[in-house]
Protein backbone atom coordinates (compact mmCIF):
# COMPACT_ATOMS: atom_id res chain seq x y z
CA UNK A 1 0.00 0.00 0.00
CA UNK A 2 2.72 2.68 1.14
CA UNK A 3 5.67 1.31 -1.56
CA UNK A 4 4.45 4.10 -4.37
CA UNK A 5 3.93 6.99 -1.84
CA UNK A 6 7.13 8.80 -3.52
CA UNK A 7 6.24 8.20 -7.37
CA UNK A 8 2.90 9.68 -6.46
CA UNK A 9 4.42 12.54 -4.54
CA UNK A 10 6.37 13.38 -7.71
CA UNK A 11 3.97 12.85 -10.07
CA UNK A 12 1.60 15.41 -8.32
CA UNK A 13 5.01 17.80 -7.64
CA UNK A 14 5.62 18.08 -11.40
CA UNK A 15 1.94 19.24 -11.99
CA UNK A 16 1.26 21.16 -9.11
CA UNK A 17 3.97 21.86 -6.86
CA UNK A 18 6.10 25.02 -5.78
CA UNK A 19 8.98 25.44 -8.81
CA UNK A 20 9.34 28.96 -8.52
CA UNK A 21 10.61 29.82 -5.25
CA UNK A 22 13.43 32.18 -5.29
CA UNK A 23 15.20 29.54 -3.29
CA UNK A 24 15.24 27.68 -5.97
CA UNK A 25 16.50 29.97 -8.56
CA UNK A 26 19.23 29.46 -8.28
CA UNK A 27 19.32 26.36 -5.88
CA UNK A 28 22.81 26.84 -4.07
CA UNK A 29 24.12 25.89 -0.79
CA UNK A 30 23.52 28.93 1.01
CA UNK A 31 20.64 29.95 -0.38
CA UNK A 32 19.05 26.28 0.58
CA UNK A 33 20.23 26.92 3.80
CA UNK A 34 18.97 30.08 4.96
CA UNK A 35 15.32 29.50 3.67
CA UNK A 36 15.38 26.57 5.47
CA UNK A 37 16.47 28.26 8.38
CA UNK A 38 14.06 31.03 7.59
CA UNK A 39 11.26 28.73 6.95
CA UNK A 40 10.97 27.04 10.54
CA UNK A 41 8.15 28.36 12.10
CA UNK A 42 7.55 30.36 9.56
CA UNK A 43 5.01 30.68 6.47
CA UNK A 44 6.61 30.39 2.72
CA UNK A 45 4.30 33.95 2.28
CA UNK A 46 6.06 35.56 5.52
CA UNK A 47 9.26 34.25 4.68
CA UNK A 48 9.70 35.43 0.44
CA UNK A 49 10.54 38.98 1.23
CA UNK A 50 12.77 38.38 4.36
CA UNK A 51 14.62 36.09 1.85
CA UNK A 52 14.92 38.28 -1.10
CA UNK A 53 16.21 41.27 1.12
CA UNK A 54 18.53 39.06 2.52
CA UNK A 55 20.45 37.95 -0.14
CA UNK A 56 20.30 40.92 -1.73
CA UNK A 57 22.67 42.69 0.72
CA UNK A 58 24.56 39.25 1.93
CA UNK A 59 24.70 37.53 -1.32
CA UNK A 60 27.49 34.89 0.12
CA UNK A 61 28.50 32.90 3.27
CA UNK A 62 31.21 35.35 3.44
CA UNK A 63 29.17 38.35 3.38
CA UNK A 64 27.13 37.41 6.09
CA UNK A 65 29.90 36.01 8.24
CA UNK A 66 31.70 39.62 7.93
CA UNK A 67 28.75 41.17 8.74
CA UNK A 68 27.42 43.04 11.86
CA UNK A 69 25.19 41.38 14.29
CA UNK A 70 23.66 44.79 14.06
CA UNK A 71 23.07 44.29 9.90
CA UNK A 72 21.87 40.80 10.04
CA UNK A 73 19.32 42.04 12.77
CA UNK A 74 18.13 44.89 10.89
CA UNK A 75 17.55 42.45 7.89
CA UNK A 76 15.80 39.53 9.88
CA UNK A 77 14.07 42.09 12.37
CA UNK A 78 10.25 41.07 12.20
CA UNK A 79 10.69 36.94 10.90
CA UNK A 80 11.00 36.28 14.95
CA UNK A 81 12.68 33.98 16.64
CA UNK A 82 15.77 35.73 16.60
CA UNK A 83 18.19 33.17 17.83
CA UNK A 84 17.83 31.79 14.29
CA UNK A 85 19.49 35.22 12.97
CA UNK A 86 22.35 34.58 15.85
CA UNK A 87 23.18 30.93 15.10
CA UNK A 88 22.93 31.93 11.32
CA UNK A 89 25.72 34.45 11.13
CA UNK A 90 27.59 32.25 14.38
CA UNK A 91 27.96 29.27 11.56
CA UNK A 92 28.34 31.20 8.52
CA UNK A 93 31.58 31.91 10.66
CA UNK A 94 32.42 28.80 11.15
CA UNK A 95 31.75 28.13 7.41
CA UNK A 96 34.84 30.63 7.14
CA UNK A 97 37.12 29.12 9.48
CA UNK A 98 36.40 25.50 8.88
CA UNK A 99 35.24 24.81 5.35
CA UNK A 100 36.52 27.40 2.80
CA UNK A 101 33.87 29.85 3.03
CA UNK A 102 30.89 26.82 2.32
CA UNK A 103 28.28 24.40 3.44
CA UNK A 104 29.77 21.49 4.15
CA UNK A 105 28.06 18.80 2.25
CA UNK A 106 28.97 16.10 4.87
CA UNK A 107 25.78 15.55 7.38
CA UNK A 108 27.84 15.38 10.17
CA UNK A 109 29.19 18.04 9.65
CA UNK A 110 26.32 20.79 8.77
CA UNK A 111 25.01 19.07 12.44
CA UNK A 112 27.71 21.07 14.37
CA UNK A 113 26.77 24.35 12.42
CA UNK A 114 24.71 26.12 15.02
CA UNK A 115 20.68 26.50 14.48
CA UNK A 116 21.04 22.93 12.08
CA UNK A 117 19.25 20.19 13.26
CA UNK A 118 18.47 16.54 12.20
CA UNK A 119 15.44 17.73 10.12
CA UNK A 120 17.37 20.71 8.73
CA UNK A 121 20.10 19.39 7.75
CA UNK A 122 18.36 17.00 6.00
CA UNK A 123 16.73 19.35 4.04
CA UNK A 124 19.95 20.72 2.83
CA UNK A 125 21.67 17.43 2.05
CA UNK A 126 19.23 16.58 -0.12
CA UNK A 127 18.19 19.90 -2.05
CA UNK A 128 21.86 21.16 -1.90
CA UNK A 129 23.61 18.19 -2.66
CA UNK A 130 21.35 15.68 -4.10
CA UNK A 131 21.58 13.02 -1.21
CA UNK A 132 19.20 10.75 0.15
CA UNK A 133 18.22 12.27 3.80
CA UNK A 134 15.02 12.53 5.48
CA UNK A 135 13.59 15.15 6.47
CA UNK A 136 10.77 15.94 9.15
CA UNK A 137 9.09 19.42 9.67
CA UNK A 138 5.97 20.11 10.70
CA UNK A 139 4.24 19.94 7.31
CA UNK A 140 5.77 16.68 6.68
CA UNK A 141 4.96 15.62 10.50
CA UNK A 142 1.20 16.38 9.81
CA UNK A 143 1.73 14.42 5.78
CA UNK A 144 2.60 11.23 7.45
CA UNK A 145 0.51 11.05 11.11
CA UNK A 146 -2.41 11.20 8.71
CA UNK A 147 -0.98 9.23 5.56
CA UNK A 148 -0.06 6.38 8.31
CA UNK A 149 -2.88 7.10 11.19
CA UNK A 150 -0.19 8.05 13.73
CA UNK A 151 -1.47 9.08 17.10
CA UNK A 152 -0.16 11.25 19.90
CA UNK A 153 1.70 14.98 19.55
CA UNK A 154 4.58 14.40 17.12
CA UNK A 155 6.51 16.61 20.06
CA UNK A 156 6.48 13.20 22.07
CA UNK A 157 9.67 11.36 21.61
CA UNK A 158 8.26 7.77 21.04
CA UNK A 159 5.69 9.73 18.18
CA UNK A 160 8.79 11.80 16.60
CA UNK A 161 11.07 8.49 16.39
CA UNK A 162 8.01 6.79 14.64
CA UNK A 163 7.47 9.55 12.19
CA UNK A 164 11.40 9.90 11.74
CA UNK A 165 10.90 5.65 10.43
CA UNK A 166 8.65 6.28 8.33
CA UNK A 167 9.97 9.83 6.60
CA UNK A 168 13.35 7.37 6.10
CA UNK A 169 11.09 4.50 4.47
CA UNK A 170 9.42 6.79 1.84
CA UNK A 171 12.11 9.14 1.06
CA UNK A 172 13.19 7.40 -2.91
CA UNK A 173 16.74 7.07 -3.77
CA UNK A 174 16.63 9.16 -7.05
CA UNK A 175 15.24 12.87 -7.18
CA UNK A 176 15.53 13.34 -3.42
CA UNK A 177 15.40 17.64 -3.72
CA UNK A 178 12.16 17.08 -5.70
CA UNK A 179 10.63 14.99 -3.01
CA UNK A 180 12.46 16.73 0.11
CA UNK A 181 9.96 19.94 -1.65
CA UNK A 182 7.29 17.79 -3.06
CA UNK A 183 6.06 16.51 0.27
CA UNK A 184 6.84 19.62 2.36
CA UNK A 185 4.46 21.62 -0.05
CA UNK A 186 1.45 18.64 0.13
CA UNK A 187 1.36 19.63 3.73
CA UNK A 188 1.71 23.41 3.32
CA UNK A 189 -0.91 23.71 0.41
CA UNK A 190 -2.88 20.43 0.18
CA UNK A 191 -2.62 18.61 3.50
CA UNK A 192 -2.98 21.98 5.84
CA UNK A 193 -4.34 21.59 9.51
CA UNK A 194 -7.24 23.26 9.27
CA UNK A 195 -9.50 22.42 5.93
CA UNK A 196 -7.24 20.32 4.16
CA UNK A 197 -8.19 19.45 0.52
CA UNK A 198 -8.13 15.53 0.55
CA UNK A 199 -9.89 15.83 -2.83
CA UNK A 200 -6.53 16.98 -4.16
CA UNK A 201 -4.76 14.99 -2.22
CA UNK A 202 -2.35 12.06 -4.21
CA UNK A 203 -2.22 10.02 -1.68
CA UNK A 204 -5.59 10.02 -0.12
CA UNK A 205 -6.28 6.51 -1.28
CA UNK A 206 -4.24 4.96 1.54
CA UNK A 207 -4.38 7.85 3.85
CA UNK A 208 -5.77 6.36 7.19
CA UNK A 209 -7.09 9.77 8.40
CA UNK A 210 -8.87 10.12 5.22
CA UNK A 211 -10.48 6.74 5.40
CA UNK A 212 -11.46 6.87 9.09
CA UNK A 213 -12.28 10.52 9.43
CA UNK A 214 -9.79 11.41 11.69
CA UNK A 215 -8.05 14.58 9.45
CA UNK A 216 -9.38 16.83 12.25
CA UNK A 217 -7.79 14.48 15.20
CA UNK A 218 -4.61 13.96 13.64
CA UNK A 219 -1.75 15.09 14.32
CA UNK A 220 -2.94 15.70 17.88
CA UNK A 221 -2.10 18.88 19.24
CA UNK A 222 -0.26 19.82 21.40
CA UNK A 223 -1.28 19.79 25.09
CA UNK A 224 -2.77 22.74 26.10
CA UNK A 225 -1.08 25.20 28.63
CA UNK A 226 -1.78 28.76 29.85
CA UNK A 227 0.40 31.69 28.52
CA UNK A 228 0.84 33.61 31.90
CA UNK A 229 0.99 37.05 31.34
CA UNK A 230 4.08 39.65 32.04
CA UNK A 231 3.73 43.29 32.52
CA UNK A 232 6.62 45.98 30.92
CA UNK A 233 6.78 49.96 30.73
CA UNK A 234 8.08 51.15 27.66
CA UNK A 235 9.52 54.55 27.81
CA UNK A 236 9.22 56.54 24.67
CA UNK A 237 12.39 59.33 25.57
CA UNK A 238 13.15 61.91 23.66
CA UNK A 239 16.21 64.53 23.62
CA UNK A 240 15.78 67.78 22.47
CA UNK A 241 16.25 66.90 18.35
CA UNK A 242 13.55 64.64 18.39
CA UNK A 243 15.91 61.73 19.25
CA UNK A 244 15.02 58.29 20.82
CA UNK A 245 16.99 56.23 23.33
CA UNK A 246 17.89 52.88 22.19
CA UNK A 247 19.19 49.95 24.33
CA UNK A 248 20.96 46.90 23.40
CA UNK A 249 19.25 43.63 25.07
CA UNK A 250 21.37 41.61 27.28
CA UNK A 251 22.88 38.29 25.26
CA UNK A 252 20.35 35.72 26.94
CA UNK A 253 17.21 36.25 27.23
CA UNK A 254 14.00 37.67 24.69
CA UNK A 255 15.12 39.56 21.98
CA UNK A 256 18.30 38.68 23.27
CA UNK A 257 21.09 41.06 21.14
CA UNK A 258 18.47 43.13 19.62
CA UNK A 259 18.10 47.24 20.12
CA UNK A 260 14.73 48.13 21.98
CA UNK A 261 13.10 50.75 24.28
CA UNK A 262 14.59 50.99 27.90
CA UNK A 263 12.48 49.08 30.05
CA UNK A 264 10.52 49.66 33.74
CA UNK A 265 9.02 47.62 36.06
CA UNK A 266 6.00 49.94 36.32
CA UNK A 267 5.09 53.60 36.26
CA UNK A 268 6.65 54.41 39.77
CA UNK A 269 10.37 52.37 39.34
CA UNK A 270 10.54 54.26 35.88
CA UNK A 271 10.37 57.82 37.71
CA UNK A 272 12.94 56.52 39.65
CA UNK A 273 15.08 55.14 36.89
CA UNK A 274 15.21 58.63 34.59
CA UNK A 275 15.60 60.93 38.08
CA UNK A 276 18.96 58.82 38.80
CA UNK A 277 20.00 58.05 34.82
CA UNK A 278 19.21 61.82 33.25
CA UNK A 279 19.20 63.85 36.66
CA UNK A 280 15.65 64.59 36.25
CA UNK A 281 13.79 65.23 39.16
CA UNK A 282 11.01 62.18 39.57
CA UNK A 283 8.40 64.66 40.93
CA UNK A 284 8.52 66.85 37.77
CA UNK A 285 8.50 63.80 35.31
CA UNK A 286 4.96 64.06 33.67
CA UNK A 287 4.72 60.83 31.43
CA UNK A 288 2.63 60.72 27.91
CA UNK A 289 0.94 57.51 27.17
CA UNK A 290 0.69 56.06 24.11
CA UNK A 291 -1.87 53.03 23.07
CA UNK A 292 -0.65 49.80 25.30
CA UNK A 293 -0.26 46.35 23.20
CA UNK A 294 -0.29 42.79 24.06
CA UNK A 295 2.65 40.79 22.04
CA UNK A 296 2.41 37.19 22.34
CA UNK A 297 5.72 34.28 22.73
CA UNK A 298 5.24 31.01 22.62
CA UNK A 299 5.37 30.55 26.35
CA UNK A 300 4.12 33.71 27.60
CA UNK A 301 1.93 37.50 27.28
CA UNK A 302 3.85 40.65 27.30
CA UNK A 303 1.70 43.17 28.40
CA UNK A 304 3.31 46.43 27.47
CA UNK A 305 2.04 50.28 28.47
CA UNK A 306 4.24 52.80 26.68
CA UNK A 307 5.06 55.81 28.30
CA UNK A 308 6.65 58.85 26.17
CA UNK A 309 8.92 61.63 27.60
CA UNK A 310 10.64 64.65 26.80
CA UNK A 311 14.25 64.91 28.12
CA UNK A 312 14.65 68.45 28.33
CA UNK A 313 17.76 70.48 27.99
CA UNK A 314 19.58 67.88 26.21
CA UNK A 315 20.52 64.62 28.32
CA UNK A 316 22.57 63.29 30.41
CA UNK A 317 23.14 60.36 29.14
CA UNK A 318 25.37 60.30 25.75
CA UNK A 319 26.01 57.41 23.42
CA UNK A 320 27.80 53.83 24.64
CA UNK A 321 28.59 50.75 23.00
CA UNK A 322 24.90 49.51 24.22
CA UNK A 323 22.80 52.69 24.37
CA UNK A 324 22.03 55.15 21.24
CA UNK A 325 20.46 58.18 20.59
CA UNK A 326 18.72 58.09 16.75
CA UNK A 327 15.74 59.81 15.06
CA UNK A 328 13.22 57.63 14.32
CA UNK A 329 14.00 57.00 10.82
CA UNK A 330 17.49 55.90 11.51
CA UNK A 331 16.40 52.77 13.93
CA UNK A 332 15.31 51.23 10.97
CA UNK A 333 18.71 50.18 10.15
CA UNK A 334 18.97 48.43 13.86
CA UNK A 335 18.20 44.94 14.39
CA UNK A 336 14.19 45.43 16.21
CA UNK A 337 11.85 43.34 17.92
CA UNK A 338 9.07 43.54 15.40
CA UNK A 339 6.26 45.40 18.15
CA UNK A 340 9.19 47.83 19.03
CA UNK A 341 9.54 48.71 15.28
CA UNK A 342 5.60 49.52 15.16
CA UNK A 343 5.99 51.54 18.05
CA UNK A 344 8.42 53.58 16.36
CA UNK A 345 7.37 54.05 13.57
CA UNK A 346 3.99 55.14 14.70
CA UNK A 347 6.33 57.88 16.80
CA UNK A 348 7.54 58.74 13.08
Amino acid sequence: MNGNVAPRLLRWFDAHGRHDLPWQHPRTPYRVWLSEVMLQQTQVAAVVPYFLRFVEKLQSIKALAAATEDEVYALWSGLGYYSRARNLRRAARLCVERHGGELPDDFDALLELPGIGRSTAGAIAAQAFGQRRAILDGNVKRVLARFHGIAGWPGEKAVENRLWQLAETHTPQARVADYTQAIMDLGATVCTRAKPRCDACPLRADCVAHRDGLTAALPARKPAKARPTRCTVMLVLRDARGRLLLERRTPTGVWAGLWSLPEAADETSARGEIARVHGVDADAIVFRPLPPFVHGFSHYLLDVTPLALDLEPAPAVADAADRRWLHPHEAAALGLPAPVRKLIETLS
